[in-house]
């Protein structure tokens, strides 16, 4: 797989320095474009990736972070022959619910709210009211 990305678009997976390498640039105008196109969709993984990344490293990484995303997705849609399943623009919120969680309290705080939170309670199966 790393001879793909090395060849393909430049982009070296064991590069420390952020830097890309030279590589197929056609190729890569191609997935910069499709990631930028991805990276404004809504309620989509690859929104929520770039608009995470945008926040800390900046919108450029951010967007060849999404491209290398693309290709990593393709590559293993092609070898294992699956269909494309869609994680969600909350895909990282579910990944840590108590991080997210604390951060929108923080949030809220900030802008002088009074926060409680609460675990809902289980709703029961079957019962009828």
């Amino acid at each position: 797989m790393e001879v793909l990305y090395r060849c393909c678009c430049g982009l070296d997976v064991h590069a420390l320095s952020g830097r890309t390498r030279k590589g197929n640039q056609a190729l890569r105008k191609g997935l910069v474009q499709a990631a930028h196109a991805a990276a404004h969709t809504k309620n989509t993984f690859l929104a929520a990736q770039y608009q995470r990344l945008a926040r800390r490293r900046g919108r450029k990484r951010a967007v060849l972070a999404v491209a290398h995303s693309i290709l990593v997705i393709a590559y293993h849609l092609l070898a294992r022959e699956e269909e494309y399943r869609e994680l969600g623009g909350d895909y990282f919120d579910r990944q840590r619910p108590e991080a997210t969680a604390k951060r929108l309290t923080y949030r809220l705080e900030k802008l002088g709210y009074r926060v409680i939170l609460q675990k809902p309670e289980p709703v029961a199966n079957g019962a009828s009211a």
